[in-house]
C-alpha cells in the first residue's frame, strides 16, 4: 500500500542516493514505486531516429521502491512516518512526531464513507 502521493516532499533513506530529497513526480501503485526527479538517475541509450538523428546517451530518473523513501514533514522538516486521523467525514495524513497535517492545500483529504447499519 503506497501512502505517498504525487507532490509530496520525500527523502531517500536507503540505496546509493541516500539522503537526497525531492518532490514525487509520479506514483506507480501496482509496482509500489515512486518517481523522483534527480534521484536514481539511469543512463538510457538512444538509437538514431528521425526525431533524434544523432542518438546518444541520456540520463533519466528511474522509479524507486516506495519503502526506500520517507515523507518530509513541512512543519518539523524531518523525515517522518505517516499516521492517519479520522474526523467526522475526513481522513487526513498526519506527522507522527509533531502531529502536523501532511496534506497540503493542493491535495484533497479523502472522505470517509459512512456505513449504513442494517439491523
Amino acid at each position: 500500500m503506497v501512502r505517498i502521493k504525487k507532490g509530496d516532499n520525500v527523502m531517500v533513506i536507503s540505496g546509493k542516493d541516500r539522503g537526497k530529497t525531492g518532490a514525487v513526480e509520479k506514483v506507480f501503485v501496482k509496482k509500489d514505486k515512486v518517481l523522483i526527479p534527480g534521484v536514481a538517475m539511469a543512463k538510457h541509450h538512444l538509437k538514431p531516429s528521425k526525431k533524434d538523428p544523432q542518438g546518444g546517451i541520456i540520463t533519466m530518473p528511474s522509479p524507486i521502491v516506495s519503502s526506500n523513501v520517507m515523507i518530509v514533514c513541512p512543519h518539523c522538516s524531518k523525515p517522518v512516518r505517516i499516521a492517519h486521523r479520522v474526523s467526522a467525514s475526513m481522513k487526513e495524513r498526519i506527522c507522527r512526531k509533531c502531529q502536523g497535517n501532511l496534506d497540503t492545500k493542493t491535495q484533497v483529504t479523502t472522505k470517509v464513507k459512512e456505513k449504513n447499519d442494517k439491523s
